[in-house]
């Protein structure tokens, strides 16, 4: 157990652990700064990162930088260190969105360090999955993840799915429609072209995944101009298993909230041996996302959709260094 403060170094061994967070088309919208007068790092949203068209509430983003937020507390449990956790702690700041204030004097989360490993492990994977069905007892385990964050996963029977397969077709002639929602895709699409510089952010080409023969799973195609060269195409699973995330309410609270319980259901699954992607795109339309929610539900608000299942895992996509995201004060 660490019983002094922590270090510049450990600290930012910490941080480079939290950004291996997913995000909105891998944006990374956070910004950490640490006070070594009180061993607090402060989590920030990145404005020069958010995405006004499709992301107006910023809602996304938060759920983002609270992945990040739960990777730390992770980092920190593995480090021998307790992580206690102030959502929104300025009024005054909208941007400030977590202080996490480090205590290595307090019992070390056996669970949370437990978690650790699949920080690295944990890609999102635009491949077909096989058709092999998740476990009870697999997927019960995710409910629970979930349930320790004070979020609701749901895992849809089939009518449900159906319906939020046919969401996902309504969002994509949405997306087709509006330009400027299109331009922010593109603008965080690497396509592979020669000469495109070089980026730490955005989705790369190799990690795109095939085209889907017909689309029978909900994995978002980022480049329907088709501007990657060569890529194939492949036959996904035809009865896609999904998992709905949900809260209660809908505030940035909650989305914080949501966006632990997501890191945290997903380091779940890569432990469980499972693959996951994450689609979001129904849920970026007022008109769509309601629909996404079962109506018998006592969830209110679904803020992802998660595709769980077996099959390769995908490529680790760019992180920012930690020297772009981190302060000393």
């Amino acid at each position: 157990m660490i019983t002094t403060a922590p270090t510049r170094t450990l600290v930012a061994s910490l941080v480079e652990d939290a950004v291996t967070a997913p995000s909105m088309h891998n944006a990374q919208p956070w910004r950490f700064v640490h006070r070594a007068d009180t061993d607090t790092v402060e989590l920030y949203g990145d404005p020069a990162r958010e995405m006004p068209r499709a992301d107006p509430d910023r809602r996304a983003l938060h759920l983002g930088c609270g992945a990040a937020l739960f990777g730390l507390r992770v980092a920190a449990a593995h480090q021998g260190l307790g992580a206690e956790v102030r959502l929104l702690p300025d009024p005054e700041d909208p941007w400030h969105l977590a202080d996490v204030r480090l205590d290595g004097a307090v019992g070390t989360d056996e669970d949370l360090a437990a978690l650790r490993p699949a920080l690295a492990e944990r890609h999102t994977s635009r491949f077909p999955f096989t058709e092999e069905r998740v476990p009870t007892e697999i997927l019960d385990g995710l409910r629970a993840a979930a349930l320790l964050e004070g979020c609701r996963l749901v895992v849809p029977g089939d009518w449900h799915t159906e319906a939020v397969m046919g969401l996902v077709h309504a969002s994509e002639m949405f997306e087709a429609a509006d330009a400027r929602v299109r331009a922010e895709i593109a603008a965080w699409t690497r396509t592979g072209a020669a000469g495109e510089d070089a980026r730490t952010e955005g989705i790369p080409s190799y990690a795109l995944g095939p085209r889907q023969y017909d689309v029978t799973s909900p994995v978002r195609d980022f480049d329907p101009p088709r501007r990657v060269p060569e890529r194939g195409a492949a036959r996904f699973e035809r009865d896609p298993q999904i998992a709905l995330l949900g809260t209660a309410g809908d505030t940035p609270r909650e989305w914080l909230a949501a966006g632990q319980a997501l890191q945290r259901v997903l380091l779940r699954a890569t432990l469980d041996g499972l693959a996951t992607s994450l689609t979001s795109q129904p849920l970026e339309w007022p008109e769509l996302r309601p629909l996404a929610r079962d109506p018998l539900s006592t969830t209110g608000f679904v803020q992802m959709v998660i595709r769980v299942g077996y099959g390769p895992r995908g490529r680790a996509t760019p992180r920012r260094p930690v020297s772009e995201v981190l302060a000393f004060a």
